[in-house]
């Protein structure tokens, strides 16, 4: 299992053996079951994720309606960086919508990492500047695209999602309600078999 860690971690840094082991040694990896709650609003965030395989959804509660903003899938970055960095209670969710394989990371590790092996400081900046663009593309999308551009951008960019989220959330991601999707889909349909 840790050789997924250290053959991601290689693709941007090279490791000596002795590095390996560290690395091995600083992010275990967990199993969690579907419906695994990581983060709840209101807790503090300790610990960051790496997602090998399965999927987690990222969620705010407004009203008492639940509004997904991401989903995480494999060889993706999961984290709450306001709430671990700055100590402050996280204002979302993180749960497992799919059994997942996780490797976890803590604050503490994350600093001995730094400290042990130098080039992994660059490899985690790099990580964050990643999904800060993917933020900033993904808010900019939901703030300009009307509610079909959003849909057929999530078929473009994730069609596989399609086959793994329920309607209900896919819907809850894009901005409507199920039954608005679900005429969304029916009129991307007729218009790609007119």
């Amino acid at each position: 299992m840790y050789n997924e860690i250290v053959q991601g971690i290689k693709r941007f840094i090279d490791l000596s053996d002795e590095e390996v082991r560290i690395v091995e040694s600083c992010i275990p990896i967990k199993q969690f079951e579907k419906g695994t709650v990581l983060l709840r609003e209101g807790q503090i965030a300790k610990t960051s994720y790496q997602n090998l395989s399965g999927l987690v959804r990222k969620y705010y509660i407004v009203n008492g309606e639940e509004i997904t903003t991401n989903f995480y899938e494999e060889n993706t970055s999961i984290s709450s960086l306001n709430s671990l960095n700055n100590q402050e209670p996280s204002t979302h969710y993180l749960e497992c919508i799919e059994d997942c394989k996780l490797a976890v990371l803590t604050k503490e590790k994350e600093d001995e990492l730094i400290k042990k092996i130098p080039q992994y400081e660059a490899l985690c900046r790099a990580s964050v500047e990643t999904d800060l663009g993917n933020h900033q593309e993904a808010l900019a999308q939901y703030l300009i695209a009307s509610p079909e551009q959003r849909y057929l951008s999530l078929l473009k960019n994730k069609p596989n999602l399609l086959n793994r989220v329920p309607l209900y959330l896919l819907a809850s991601y894009i901005g409507v309600k199920p039954e608005s999707l679900s005429r969304i889909r029916k009129r991307v349909i007729k218009n790609k078999n007119p």
